[in-house]
C-alpha cells in the first residue's frame, strides 16, 4: 500500500491518481495504434477514447454514490473528501456510460459500430490492468479477510478509503489487475486476426464479467446483497449476456492490414 507517491509542502501526488493517468494513455496508445493499423480515422478514434474517459470516471463515480446513497445523504460533503476523491468507483457504471457516450458518438462521427468497438477493446483491458494497481496502492476495493500466503496487509495510516489496517485480506485488485492484464492479451491476439464484427468486444465481455463476478465473491461488500449476489455482480451476469450473444456464431469479415 503506498497511497502517496510523494508530498511537497501542501501538494500531494496520490499514487492512484497516477497510475489510472497511465492506464489511460496506455490504453489510448493502444486504441490509436491498432485503429490505424486496421483502417479507421486515429484523430476520430482518439477523441472518442477521451469522451469515453471522461464518461467513465463520471459513470463509475454516480454509480458509487448511488450504491451508497445513505452515507452521502447522512453527510453530503463527504462528496468532496479526499477519499471519495480516490476511491475508483463502480467500474459496471463506468463502462455502461462509456458505451453509451461511444454509441452516441461513433453514430455522430458515422464510425462502424462493432468494428470500433473491437478496436477499443484491448486498451480497455490494458488500462483497467494499470488503474487497479493505482486501487491497490490507494487500498481501495479490498478483498474478504483471508490467511491465505498471498494475503496482503494494509498497515499505512495514510489510507483514507476506510480499508482495515494490520487484517490479512484477499488482494482483489491485485487479482483483477492480472486478469484484465491475460485478457488484454488474448484480445490482442484476436483482433489482429480476421473476426466477426463484435467479436473482440464479445470476447472481453464474457471473460472480464465472467472474473469480476466470481472475484466480487472475495471483495469486501457495505452494501446489502440481492438474492445472494451484489449489484455488480448481477450487472455482470447482463453483461455476460451481451458477450454471448456477439459471439454467437458469424462468419469472419474483419481482415487485418
Amino acid at each position: 500500500m503506498f497511497p502517496r507517491l510523494f508530498t511537497i509542502g501542501s501538494f500531494t501526488v496520490p499514487t492512484y491518481g497516477l497510475l489510472v493517468a497511465l492506464g489511460f494513455l496506455a490504453g489510448l496508445a493502444i486504441t490509436i495504434r491498432l485503429a490505424r493499423r486496421l483502417g479507421l480515422p486515429a484523430e476520430p478514434v482518439g477523441n472518442l477514447a477521451v469522451y469515453c474517459a471522461l464518461a467513465g470516471l463520471g459513470g463509475a463515480k454516480l454509480f458509487m454514490f448511488f450504491f451508497n446513497f445513505e452515507d452521502y445523504w447522512r453527510n453530503p460533503r463527504s462528496i468532496f473528501s479526499l477519499e471519495t476523491l480516490q476511491s475508483a468507483g463502480v467500474y459496471q457504471g463506468g463502462f455502461l456510460l462509456a458505451l453509451l457516450t461511444a454509441v452516441l458518438y461513433m453514430r455522430h462521427q458515422h464510425l462502424p459500430l462493432w468494428r470500433t468497438a473491437d478496436v477499443f477493446t484491448p486498451g480497455l483491458a490494458a488500462g483497467h490492468a494499470i488503474g487497479r494497481l493505482g486501487c491497490f496502492a490507494a487500498g481501495c476495493c479490498w478483498g474478504v479477510p483471508t490467511h491465505l500466503p498471498w494475503a496482503v496487509t494494509f498497515r499505512n495510516t495514510l489510507a483514507t478509503t476506510g480499508v482495515p489496517l494490520g487484517v490479512p485480506l484477499h488482494p482483489t485488485q491485485l487479482y483483477e489487475s492480472a486478469v484484465n492484464a491475460a485478457i488484454f492479451a488474448f484480445l490482442w491476439y484476436k483482433v489482429l486476426r480476421p473476426h466477426a464484427e463484435g467479436e473482440v468486444i464479445g470476447w472481453y465481455l464474457l471473460l472480464y464479467s465472467t472474473a469480476r463476478f466470481l472475484i466480487e465473491f472475495l471483495r469486501f461488500h457495505e452494501q446489502p446483497l440481492e438474492a445472494g449476489l451484489s449489484l455488480t455482480q448481477w450487472i455482470s451476469l447482463a453483461t455476460l449476456a451481451l458477450g454471448l450473444w456477439l459471439l454467437r456464431p458469424r462468419a469472419p469479415r474483419t481482415r487485418t492490414a
